[in-house]
């Protein structure tokens, strides 16, 4: 399984470097097998000798050049990061990122070989206007990605549910990634209010093949909790 922690716009470098430092002893010690990864603030972004896998929450497509504010691909490699997060609904909904400069993403970093977390969901308004609009909704975020890279995992996150403690049903969950699965055949992981609560639950549905955790990864002890379920239910 693959369990992931993105801490947003939370922790400076020497606390994000804390914070990998006590995760990365959690899993040797107890020889964990599931892929672990870990998406720090940017200026947060630094050199970790680490086994878990480190990637950025954003990055621009383009090597480096005049864009105030962004970080590109030579920021990227000075810290060895081949992993990146894109599409997430707080760059869509509140940053007002388009599908088309989504998809502009996600090539140019296609093209240099990343692990790619493709981020998807819908808002309250369009769930609540029944399957056939939230799926139409939805299926416009795969126009333009390529869904067989081999490097791609897919993550869904009803945005109505992400920091808001509300989450969707076990049923719910298991009947749209069933629908997701037949879009792409990439990992897909759940995420919106997943918390140490929940998270074994979750793990535990069908085609649910890991979490991206936000606020509640930020306890380092609750998202080695959330690990060790993964494993558990890996054996």
């Amino acid at each position: 399984m693959i369990i992931a922690a993105n801490l947003k716009t939370n922790f400076t470098r020497k606390e994000t470097k804390q914070y990998i430092q006590e995760l990365e002893s959690y899993v040797t010690n107890n020889a964990i097998t599931q892929e672990v990864l870990v998406f720090p603030a940017m200026s947060s972004l630094d050199e970790n000798n680490t086994s878990i896998i480190v990637g950025a929450q954003n990055a621009y497509p383009t090597q480096e050049g005049a864009f105030t504010g962004e970080i590109g691909e030579t920021h990227l490699n000075e810290f060895a990061i081949k992993t990146i997060l894109i599409g997430h609904s707080e760059r869509r909904h509140i940053l007002g990122e388009t599908q088309e400069s989504i998809v502009a993403k996600f090539n140019y970093y296609k093209k240099l070989g990343f692990k790619i977390v493709y981020c998807i969901g819908e808002p309250l308004p369009k769930r609540e206007a029944g399957e056939q609009e939230m799926m139409e909704y939805i299926s416009a975020q795969y126009e333009g990605i390529d869904t067989e890279y081999e490097n791609l995992i897919i993550a869904y996150e009803p945005v109505w549910a992400i920091g808001t403690g509300l989450t969707p049903t076990l049923e719910d969950i298991a009947s749209i990634h069933k629908k997701l699965k037949k879009k792409s055949k990439a990992p897909l992981l759940y995420g919106g209010s997943v918390k140490v609560t929940n998270a074994k639950e979750v793990l535990n549905v069908l085609n649910v093949d890991g979490i991206l955790v936000g606020s509640a990864a930020l306890y380092v002890e609750h998202f080695c909790t959330m690990i060790s379920y993964a494993e558990e239910l890996s054996q």
